[in-house]
């Protein structure tokens, strides 16, 4: 079984910043990827953005500029920096893996952002 441990949500104001992190452990076997996902209320879940092991990024269109995705690969954690927050910024974030071996795709419980003033 893979946990993944996510720490770093909380209350900011617009424009401020938070860091996620993203603690990953258990069987394994070859991270193809890590990322961010988020989903506001009654709304679906979304990319935010993803980094493959050769540290290729993906970002949602609309975050780019704003958020950055970065990896420690001997820590098998993956972090979000997220700068000039917006209300609408606000959702649960969940932190995804990807195991390339297996095919296997694994969740965080989520933490919670909350932009507002």
């Amino acid at each position: 079984q893979v946990q993944l441990v996510e720490s770093g949500g909380g209350l900011v104001q617009p424009g401020g910043s938070l860091r996620l992190s993203c603690a990953a452990s258990g069987n394994i076997f070859r991270i193809g990827s890590m990322g961010w996902y988020r989903q506001a209320p009654g709304k679906q879940r979304v990319l935010v953005a993803t980094v493959t092991s050769s540290n290729s990024t993906n970002y949602a269109d609309s975050l780019k500029g704003r958020f950055t995705i970065s990896r420690d690969n001997a820590k098998n954690t993956v972090y979000l920096q997220m700068n000039s927050l917006k209300p609408e910024d606000t959702a649960v974030y969940y932190c995804n893996l990807f195991d390339s071996f297996f095919g296997s795709r694994y969740w965080g419980q989520g933490t919670q952002v909350t932009v507002s003033s």
